[in-house]
């Protein structure tokens, strides 16, 4: 067997080496963009600087400052990681790709593969690269070059700070974007196929790039998982938290200051700003108080591209069914739900409560407060704002819109968890096999999903990155194609066209 020598490859700021492991190469942590210091922290991304010789990229780096999360009785570990590895030098990026792509090959090898960059979840506080939920293995085994990256978090990426540009995080993902553009054909990747792809948060971050007229360049197609196009805080509601923040540290709400406090400081300060009202006379709190941070603009990205922001990018955009589950099950708050929750979760998202809690009564007649609690906590954070931005963005015919839904539903806690959120990652990466992801209280539950489930799933998100069509009807204004994903996938018109309607 011929032992091929570690690649290298050399980007515009020096040389990385890889890790070849089979048919697949990895390169971990190769920097974008300068570490984030001091007042740096707050600044937009800085070019990095330039190194020496061939840095070593065969082992994960440090990423962004954050606490550990937990999430009840389900074990997230996969999906958050294992929390805060420490080090300055953490925007930056993972890169797999096949291995027969990189150098010193023979030239007829494929060099302009599809390129997929994704971003991560993790409410905007935590998360990271390093999470076993992100291994690119299957995308570069299947000819795609796919890009994870590190972002800031928290009080360093969304704290709107006079004096400071808002949305660095937003900002880090774009100068990673940048990166990709002006790297990737050395990794065989094509610099004018790439697919910009987030869940959770960083499926927000993904609308709001797709939002950003300048942003929108260096990509060409956007899959959004379970974000929201009317996620982002106004800055009357950001600077409540940033008041709240300066309280919790005891300083001033302004630049100088909060440059001063080490990071340890600002990770503690953003565990302790749950509970903040952020209800203004006009606008109702996009997280439901799940989190003091997100995007800060006043357009929402739906608003922005209903107004012809990204209409030249193909967009995959969808919601998994039993969002909800996530933030009640694992917490024993499922099951004991009653009637007084249900209307206080319509009340928190909505200027008509009453109205909203009518119609999912009339379209779920024999649902529990449970399941109608989850439902409408599930459309706060997700569905109506993913139903905004795909009517947005299918309103503009210079590219195409495709929807779905993912339905299966995990056997987690006792066959409670169900379709919730984040169980859609494994099958897109293909790691439904994970042991960590199996067992009554992991992600995917004790029982083992349909063996075709992520190999199918997998595949429809390379096709769309290949070629912009995942395989079914494109979602127009009318029809609402949305394919229906399970054991077995339907296409299905308007799916839920009333409690669509309610959040209008």
């Amino acid at each position: 067997m011929n032992h091929h020598p570690d690649p290298i490859v050399t980007t515009a700021q020096g040389a990385v080496r890889g890790l070849r492991q089979g048919a697949t190469t990895a390169f971990l942590n190769i920097p974008y963009a300068a570490p984030p210091r001091g007042a740096g922290r707050f600044a937009p991304p800085q070019p990095h600087e330039p190194w020496e010789g061939v840095r070593d990229a065969t082992v994960p780096g440090p990423n962004a400052p954050q606490s550990e999360r937990k999430l009840g009785s389900v074990d997230m570990s996969s999906y958050f990681g294992t929390g805060w590895s420490r080090g300055e030098d953490y925007l930056t990026a993972n890169v797999w790709m096949p291995a027969a792509t990189h150098s010193g090959l023979p030239a007829d090898l494929p060099v302009d593969l599809p390129v997929m960059v994704f971003v991560h979840g993790g409410g905007f506080v935590a998360g990271s690269t390093r999470s076993a939920l992100y291994d690119g293995s299957a995308f570069a085994r299947d000819g795609v070059v796919l890009v994870t990256l590190n972002y800031r978090l928290g009080i360093a990426g969304f704290l709107d700070i006079p004096g400071a540009p808002a949305n660095r995080g937003l900002l880090d993902v774009v100068a990673a974007l940048r990166w990709v553009r002006e790297n990737i054909a050395a990794f065989g990747g094509d610099p004018h196929n790439v697919t910009l792809f987030g869940q959770s948060a960083g499926a927000t971050i993904v609308g709001g790039v797709l939002a950003t007229p300048e942003a929108t360049g260096p990509f060409r197609r956007a899959i959004i998982q379970s974000g929201s196009g009317l996620g982002a805080f106004t800055t009357e509601q950001a600077a409540r938290v940033t008041q709240a923040a300066a309280e919790v540290l005891g300083i001033e709400p302004d630049l100088s200051a909060f440059a001063g406090i080490s990071d340890e400081r600002l990770v503690e300060a953003a565990s302790r700003l749950a509970g903040i009202d952020l209800q203004t006379e006009t606008r109702h709190d996009p997280l439901i108080g799940l989190s003091p941070f997100s995007l800060v603009l006043d357009t929402q990205p739906a608003e922005s591209v209903a107004a012809g922001l990204g209409a030249d990018i193909d967009l995959l955009i969808g919601t998994n069914t039993e969002e909800g589950h996530l933030y009640l099950v694992p917490v024993d708050k499922y099951a004991t739900s009653t009637a007084e929750d249900v209307d206080d979760a319509a009340a928190r998202s909505h200027p008509n409560p009453a109205q909203l809690v009518e119609t999912y009564r009339r379209t779920r007649p024999e649902a529990s407060f449970g399941e109608l609690r989850s439902a409408l906590m599930g459309d706060a954070l997700f569905g109506a704002g993913s139903w905004a931005l795909a009517g947005a963005h299918a309103a503009h015919p210079r590219s195409a819109t495709y929807a779905y839904e993912f339905a299966w539903r995990s056997q987690a806690l006792d066959g409670q968890l169900g379709a919730t959120h984040a169980v859609e990652l494994p099958f897109v990466f293909d790691l439904s096999h994970l042991p960590q992801l199996h067992g009554r209280a992991a992600l995917l539950g004790p029982d083992k999903p349909p063996t075709h489930l992520a190999a199918r799933m997998h595949a429809t998100w390379v096709r769309f990155a290949r070629t912009g069509n995942p395989g079914w009807d494109p979602y127009d204004t009318e029809r609402r194609s949305t394919m229906h994903i399970d054991a077995a996938w339907t296409q299905v018109d308007d799916p839920r066209s009333q409690e669509r309607q309610a959040w209008r």
